[in-house]
């Protein structure tokens, strides 16, 4: 037999050498199949079934003879199938955070840490533990974070854990800086996540760095200017609900995103609909335009149609070209 490549689609290794033999020999009959490939009478009529019910085999009605489905049309049903065998999946992991919840409640019983509050240590280990919340966040997350600009590695890095919470239908509120929007790349992704459902407000000026999850979990710098020095993470109701207090209060004092003038003050992209300040932080930060046109949620000709009334407007002759004309208008 060969090596069983579709073997991630479920598909056995006979399964997939009668599949094989098929597409090598379509409208043959079913008769003597078991000769042909060495195996049992009843392991390849079980296999003719199961291939049929996949979609990869199909009877032409015409003398038991059977016609293989094209591939392309088969594993794309099939990649479909496997993906949301994998979302269910997921799904029902998220749901086992009770689990963890119980574990920790035993070693609290062994040994309580001092009022439910932990010390981390070091950015590796802050990271980690927000990997951890976020995996296993299932109703919201809430967060003030004043920084001015986040670093390209920065969003590459958090743009499919937001991106992963918000398809769950976690619901997430962030307040951020209003001059985070004078840095295109940051702008861009703020704006992408409020595309996907993220509730994001702006205000003028806060010192204050807040996460809270599923209002369970509250994560705050042990010294709000040096992030490096470490993190407390409350697992106390009282402190938690003070901490969430605390961010309700920034929250009704900010400005949504979406009514935040683009052509406001200082806003690098003056002149620009949100739609073109998107597309022109784009250019600067993926290669392609495939990805480009899914991150911003059009098709790649409506895609490059933006690109191309960009580089006109900026009277550009190639992108890297637009992206230098765009930083020296301060654009980006």
């Amino acid at each position: 037999m060969s090596e069983n490549e579709m073997s991630v689609f479920g598909v056995s290794a006979a399964e997939e050498d009668i599949y094989r033999h098929f597409l090598r020999n379509p409208d043959t009959p079913v008769d003597g199949i078991h000769l042909r490939l060495h195996i049992e009478p009843d392991t390849a009529r079980r296999c003719l079934g199961r291939l049929c019910e996949l979609g990869l085999l199909q009877s032409t009605g015409t003398d038991e003879l059977i016609s293989p489905t094209d591939p392309e049309v088969a594993l794309a049903r099939l990649v479909d199938v496997r993906l949301h065998e994998l979302h269910q999946e997921l799904q029902r992991v998220t749901r086992s955070r009770h689990v963890v919840d119980g574990l920790r409640a035993e070693l609290g019983a062994r040994s309580p840490s001092p009022q439910g509050i932990e010390q981390l240590e070091g950015l590796a280990e802050i990271r980690d533990r927000i990997d951890d919340l976020a995996f296993f966040a299932r109703d919201e997350i809430l967060s003030v974070e004043p920084y001015t600009s986040m670093s390209p590695e920065n969003i590459e890095r958090s743009r499919p854990l937001d991106l992963r919470c918000l398809r769950r239908g976690v619901r997430i509120r962030s307040v951020v800086l209003r001059k985070v929007l004078q840095d295109g790349p940051t702008a861009g992704y703020l704006r992408e996540l409020h595309s996907h459902g993220a509730m994001i407000r702006v205000v003028e000026d806060t010192t204050e760095r807040i996460l809270v999850y599923d209002r369970a979990a509250a994560l705050v710098p042990l010294d709000p200017q040096d992030t490096s020095r470490g993190a407390l993470l409350a697992n106390n109701n009282g402190i938690v609900a003070n901490i969430i207090a605390l961010f309700e209060k920034i929250w009704d004092e900010a400005e949504d995103l979406a009514q935040v003038d683009p052509t406001d003050g200082d806003n690098v992209a003056s002149g620009l609909s949100g739609t073109e300040q998107r597309v022109l932080a784009l250019m600067c930060s993926v290669g392609k335009d495939e990805e480009g046109a899914r991150e911003l949620g059009v098709s790649v000709r409506t895609y490059r149609r933006y690109v191309a009334d960009l580089m006109e407007m900026l009277g550009a002759a190639s992108r890297a070209q637009a992206a230098l004309l765009a930083r020296e208008r301060g654009w980006i």
